[in-house]
């Protein structure tokens, strides 16, 4: 059976991760994390990115070592076995119908900044967001990749024209003596920080179309994350330097910036980025949703959902999403659901997620990296403790799949 096409390289595969990371957050976290911490802040991405460390070594190595479309629920699967490996990939499917449209909502956002829509027209703007992806899935997975390396590109220009424009430098940025750091602001700005980097999970499913999984795949995981990581921490220091998100609010902090520094008419340059950065962070977790379906499929290989087009692209699976897509964002409309709490309920789920890929590392990995697997899993389990009794809602997710989920019949030729 043809696998999907091996076409990303390392500038490609950096490129996914890092707008995978920044995503949604570039905007609004580096605010929250200042509104939290204070300048306390530019120390907590450090630390942040110092603790991501271990699960990303492991996601990386295993990636390497096991690379599949079927990601985190392949890895689980090898370790554990073929139900676990179902129940995590419908655990990460669970996903579709409460943060996508969040995600959605904050993209479309920017057509309100530039634009003043409201209702109606801020649900056009998602449907025809997920019409964008779908074309850009129909190219194939170095098509994404071709264009968010563009976007990262624009981000980083973005930040880099802000300091250039603001005079900022090194020597300006007002790093709080190590003695001075306040740990309950420490603690609470990490709170916040950590879900920049939920978006491993999403890259571990493209590793199989690598060129070169083995070499390429933990580069620029690697990298992504330095880059996601560096980006975060440059725009904290703008914030924290214009000292503007107590009165703005904290989406709203970095275009207020732009305007200031370079006039109104450049608000429309800040919001084409905020939405493309949205846009990149969605395709990637898009695309891996449909990679996930189509592996998931490969056990009953008459299934369209098991196909692949020509061009190597799993076409009946993206629709299959992209229509779930749909449908949840036309209900989330039409009923006026509150995305804020149903997005906390998400969070619990890709913690949970992490936690069982640590566990699988645990279990397939040896030496020092089944050391940081041990390091990850403890760290996902503290993570798991922050959102208090709503992570209850993720593990009963996850023992309802397990009870529910039908045994699956394998069929042979």
């Amino acid at each position: 059976m043809a696998g999907l096409k091996q076409e990303l390289g390392l500038a490609q595969g950096i490129g996914l991760l890092s707008t995978s990371l920044l995503g949604t957050g570039v905007f609004a976290v580096p605010a929250l994390a200042a509104l939290a911490a204070g300048d306390d802040s530019l120390w907590a991405w450090p630390v942040l990115i110092a603790l991501v460390f271990p699960v990303a070594i492991v996601f990386a190595v295993l990636g390497r070592r096991f690379p599949s479309a079927g990601g985190v629920a392949h890895f689980v699967g090898m370790a554990f076995g073929p139900r676990l490996e179902r129940v995590t990939g419908w655990l990460f499917l669970s996903v579709i119908p409460v943060g996508l449209p969040a995600a959605l909502h904050i993209a479309a956002g920017f057509g309100q900044g530039m634009f003043g829509w409201q209702g109606w027209q801020l649900l056009m703007a998602e449907l025809v967001t997920l019409g964008l992806i779908w074309l850009v899935g129909t190219r194939g997975a170095g098509s994404s990749a071709n264009l968010q390396m563009i976007i990262a590109g624009l981000i980083v220009a973005l930040i880099a024209v802000i300091w250039w424009k603001g005079d900022l430098s090194l020597s300006t940025i007002p790093f709080p003596a190590p003695a001075d750091v306040s740990l309950s602001g420490m603690t609470g700005a990490l709170a916040v920080m950590f879900w920049c980097f939920v978006g491993l999970e999403a890259f571990a499913h493209l590793a199989s179309e690598f060129k070169h999984p083995e070499r390429d795949f933990p580069r620029a995981l690697m990298i992504g994350l330095m880059l996601a990581g560096s980006v975060y921490w440059a725009c904290t220091v703008v914030v924290l330097h214009f000292d503007l998100w107590r009165a703005q609010g904290a989406a709203a902090s970095l275009p207020i910036i732009v305007v200031n520094l370079f006039g109104k008419e450049t608000l429309w340059m800040a919001c084409i980025i905020g939405y493309l950065a949205c846009f990149a962070s969605l395709n990637i977790y898009i695309q891996s949703f449909a990679r996930l379906v189509w592996s998931q499929a490969q056990y009953k290989p008459q299934s369209p959902l098991a196909r692949l087009t020509p061009r190597q692209i799993p076409l009946n699976a993206l629709n299959a999403v992209l229509i779930c897509c749909v449908i949840c964002t036309l209900g989330i409309y039409a009923f006026s659901i509150n995305l804020d709490t149903l997005i906390i309920y998400a969070n619990g789920i890709f913690i949970l997620i992490y936690l069982l890929c640590m566990m699988a590392g645990c279990r397939l990995l040896t030496g020092r990296y089944k050391a940081l697997a041990w390091v990850g899993s403890i760290l996902c389990l503290l993570l798991l403790a922050i959102p208090g009794w709503k992570s209850l809602y993720a593990i009963m997710m996850l023992a309802g799949l397990w009870l529910l989920l039908p045994k699956r019949t394998l069929v042979t030729q």
